[in-house]
């Protein structure tokens, strides 16, 4: 504690700036290595998936046993080696934006996701208004993406990109309406706190339609398979980022990877528990909360990772209908069943 003071000394007036870059440092260096690592976990997870080895050869020091750990370290480095070649005709500012759009909303939501009570950047009272807010941004690094680049291929996987995007923020967007009337709050540690006494406290269980939508709607949001039409390798290649090379390509690769933690993240948050442990006795009241939010997240992106894997992609249409004609209405419907209910004497089951 006497270095903590001593070192806030001699920063001074500073000390507040310093420490709160500190704290950012913390939760961005260990994001982007789970990034980069989440790479590699699906390459290993869908290789056992198609009864393949996976990435096994790449390690550190010549040691046998870590064959493939350094491979998400040699796929960084390629790409920083990479020369970013701007299109001619290209809008090169606008060009070069792009990536930092995309993956700034990603980063930036972070600042309110609580990993424990106390373990949280800014416990503001409107996190999940900032959340829903800062999210909805990144749509504008894919379209600024596929108009800068002054091509048709990456114009038109920018819109539907775009479209695709807005249509599942929505559906997303009434599911975390849901959480709200059951938490009666706004603040992602309150809400944490509303879902005590075990996996059936959890808000999955009440809200079991509103979870299942936001969980799909995640999967849409983030342009992971089976609804990666914006990479529609058949008609337009590599969609929004079909004209980018070298770190500015890396850079939306780790876009899509940071936002697909996030997902995971918010969904064990708004819906399993949190750090709350899966019941609420020993031995499973011993595990840290952190430690219980950490496995959440990991299943979570294990589910991710199993759907790439299963499921055909989806043809754009049936992307739209779905996310129009169904997850909206069955979110509405729940939303008003949730608020009658709450006037009955069964309410307590929804709190």
């Amino acid at each position: 504690m006497e270095i903590f003071q001593q070192v806030q000394q001699f920063f001074g007036p500073t000390w507040p700036l310093v420490w709160a870059l500190a704290k950012i440092v913390a939760i961005v260096a260990p994001l982007m290595i789970g990034v980069a690592y989440l790479t590699l976990a699906e390459r290993k997870v869908i290789g056992y998936m198609q009864v393949r080895i996976g990435p096994n050869r790449v390690t550190f020091f010549g040691i046998p046993w870590l064959g493939g750990w350094a491979q998400p370290i040699a796929d960084g480095l390629k790409l920083v080696m990479k020369e970013i070649i701007v299109p001619t005709g290209a809008n090169k500012f606008l060009f070069v934006l792009a990536p930092v759009l995309t993956i700034a909303p990603a980063l930036a939501a972070w600042a309110v996701v609580p990993f424990t009570p106390e373990m949280v950047l800014a416990n503001v009272d409107a996190g999940l208004l900032y959340i829903m807010a800062i999210t909805s941004m990144g749509v504008y690094g894919v379209v600024v993406a596929g108009w800068a680049s002054n091509s048709k291929y990456a114009f038109l996987g920018s819109l539907r990109s775009a479209a695709q995007i807005v249509s599942y923020e929505i559906a997303m967007g009434f599911a975390l309406v849901g959480v709200l009337m059951a938490s009666q709050s706004l603040n992602l540690v309150d809400i944490v706190n509303g879902q005590q006494g075990g996996v059936f406290g959890w808000y999955w269980l009440p809200l079991f339609p509103l979870f299942m939508v936001y969980l799909i709607s995640g999967v849409a949001e983030t342009n992971r398979a089976p609804f990666d039409v914006a990479e529609g390798e058949s008609e337009i290649v590599a969609g929004f980022h079909v004209e980018y090379s070298g770190i500015a390509f890396g850079v939306f690769f780790l876009a899509e990877y940071a936002n697909m933690i996030l997902i995971a993240a918010l969904t064990s948050i708004m819906f399993l528990g949190g750090w709350m442990p899966l019941f609420d006795f020993a031995p499973f009241t011993w595990v840290p909360g952190f430690f219980w939010l950490m496995g959440k997240i990991a299943f979570v992106l294990f589910l991710f990772l199993w759907f790439r894997a299963t499921f055909p992609r989806y043809r754009y249409d049936q992307i739209m209908r779905l996310g129009w004609k169904v997850f909206i209405p069955v979110t509405l419907v729940w939303l008003l069943f949730v608020g009658a209910m709450m006037q009955t004497p069964y309410g307590f089951l929804f709190h």
